[in-house]
């Protein structure tokens, strides 16, 4: 097969097409046909030398992807050869086949086109182990998030407001802000132009948000929590904004306020597996009727992944860059 490779880190251009060996589906796993893949963060940080794999995961980018069973591992029932389906992987994705846990396996959506399927893992799990599984989102409170036209950001915004959440996000533009305002969003910050504590308090009578999705890490620590409600919930995901920053103890104190920071990558399977099967409960049956999807700025054949690295990397997409094999 095919894969997209890494011989040594650097810009776009060290994303290299090459032939690798076949992966094959070990205990517990099935081999998937990728039909596509979608670039994350992660793997541009991987790209530049920055996110090893985690010991035993494949080398190749890529932390979810959709496509076709092709073969299946000794262990595993439920699914068969054939099956179209989208996974949350280690890595791999950015490859022609892959091997996955099939705890981390989801049925393509029914109102889903197998290429935007690729859209799906990442995304809804970390926001659905996030925002509902630790900060506990609830009707009527109001989600913070931040990089609103993000695929994060997208599907954050849908499934807030699926439970019946206010929701609030900032973005860099007007074009992107509008994109947000389509999904649902209640509250629009340019944080280039206005400064998102003060536009919070504002749109919340001064109480502040329950629960903020923060990708930036120490830049917006401070703020962050001078933005939270009493009771509010701080979920850091991301670390755009740098890794060290000051903490106020006593502003915290005083919200009787949390800070919780999570990743997906390194989990044992079983987390992982937990997450997926909350995701499968709870988020499916809403794409399953239409109430949810995928955001997909556009598709880049897979050879081509550099391009769509240097899209990712000028921030002028909106929701999800794809790689298609097909």
């Amino acid at each position: 097969m095919h894969a997209i490779t890494i011989p040594e880190p650097g810009g776009p251009e060290a994303l290299t097409w090459a032939e690798v060996p076949d992966p094959e589906p070990g205990e517990g796993e099935v081999l998937v046909e990728v039909a596509a893949t979608a670039v994350n963060r992660a793997d541009i940080l991987q790209r530049q030398g920055h996110y090893a794999p985690p010991p035993g995961a494949s080398p190749y980018p890529g932390l979810e992807c959709s496509g076709r069973i092709a073969a299946i591992g000794p262990g595993v029932g439920g699914w068969t050869v054939g099956d179209e389906v989208c996974a949350l992987l280690a890595g791999g994705g950015y490859a022609e086949k892959v091997a996955v846990p099939a705890g981390q396996l989801l049925p393509v959506p029914g109102k889903v086109a197998l290429h935007q399927a690729a859209a799906l893992p990442e995304v809804t799990c970390t926001v659905w182990s996030n925002v509902f599984m630790v900060a506990h989102l609830r009707p009527g409170e109001t989600l913070l998030v931040h990089g609103g036209s993000s695929g994060i950001g997208t599907m954050a915004i849908q499934l807030a407001k699926a439970v019946g959440a206010k929701v609030a996000v900032t973005a860099g533009s007007g074009e992107k802000l509008d994109r947000c305002a389509e999904l649902g969003a209640d509250i629009l910050i340019n944080y280039r132009e206005q400064d998102f504590v003060a536009e919070i308090k504002e749109a919340t009578g001064g109480a502040g948000a329950d629960v903020i999705l923060d990708n930036m890490g120490a830049k917006y620590l401070d703020r962050n929590v001078k933005a939270l409600a009493v009771n509010g919930r701080l979920a850091i995901i991301g670390m755009q904004g740098g890794v060290k920053g000051e903490l106020n103890i006593g502003a915290l104190l005083a919200k009787r306020a949390a800070i919780t920071a999570t990743s997906l990558r390194a989990r044992p399977l079983a987390e992982k597996a937990a997450i997926v099967a909350a995701v499968r409960e709870h988020v499916w049956p809403l794409l399953d009727a239409g109430h949810v999807r995928p955001v997909v700025d556009r598709e880049v054949p897979l050879r081509e992944a550099a391009t769509a690295h240097r899209l990712v990397e000028e921030s002028g997409h909106i929701g999800k860059v794809l790689l298609v094999t097909e």
